[in-house]
């Protein structure tokens, strides 16, 4: 007769970590503010006005006027979970997109990188990768064991970003959810704490200002400088 069964190793010293707080994340390229909407709503719908296609995966927008814009992000910006940061482009001198924390699980040490909506100037910009190295960064810092990224299996682009972020495909959730009276498969993406350490040398390579030369073109992809760190690759793409 069996008396005991397999199970997990114990967490040495475990607290459970912070939630995210109200501080500014600066980097060389990003700097990302909590979400205000009096101080940020009217830059950011300039932003994406007249880009509706961002909205296309997002469970809201596109937004009709600037009020419009203004209603959600005062509501947003309020919120803790998701939590949403503004993405400040230095190079460009300007505010571009916003990106949150959510599903924030201090118990079990996970936390999520989502609800991402870029402007078109601000896509595949050193701000933005910044950016999400600078969440990446604060959450295993405070302690969280496991980063999430998830997407509608449709959205090619997100999938490739999390790959490139160096996060490990974990597989599809067929018929996950609605949105938009849409049905929604979603592809799930991770990296855990243990893989931290070598995805912020990747980082810290990529975002080096040697790492671009006179024209700002990248002389390696971080791709190719996290791609040791993935346990699984996306087969979709």
């Amino acid at each position: 007769m069996q008396t005991s069964r397999p199970v997990g190793p114990p967490i040495k010293g475990w607290t459970p970590p912070p939630l995210p707080t109200r501080e500014v994340l600066e980097g060389k390229y990003a700097r990302l503010e909590p979400l205000s909407a009096d101080a940020h709503a009217a830059l950011l719908f300039r932003a994406f006005d007249g880009h509706d296609y961002i909205w296309d995966y997002m469970p809201y927008g596109p937004f009709g006027s600037a009020a419009q814009y203004h209603r959600w992000a005062r509501d947003a910006g309020a919120g803790v979970d998701p939590f949403f940061f503004v993405i400040y482009d230095k190079q460009r001198g300007a505010f571009g997109g916003v990106a949150s924390f959510l599903r924030i699980t201090p118990q079990a040490g996970s936390i999520e990188l989502g609800a991402i909506t870029l402007s078109p100037q601000l896509q595949q910009t050193p701000a933005a990768t910044e950016a999400f190295f600078l969440m990446m960064q604060w959450a295993f810092d405070a302690g969280y064991r496991r980063f999430e990224w998830k997407c509608d299996a449709l959205n090619m682009p997100s999938r490739r970003a999390a790959q490139r972020l160096g996060l490990s495909y974990e597989g599809l959730f067929r018929q996950h959810t609605v949105v938009k009276g849409r049905n929604r498969d979603t592809t799930w993406f991770a990296a855990i704490d243990k893989d931290w350490p070598a995805l912020k040398e990747a980082f810290s390579v990529w975002l080096s200002p040697s790492n671009f030369d006179a024209q700002g073109r990248q002389k390696e992809s971080l791709s190719d400088l996290t791609r040791l760190t993935r346990v699984a690759s996306d087969p979709g793409l």
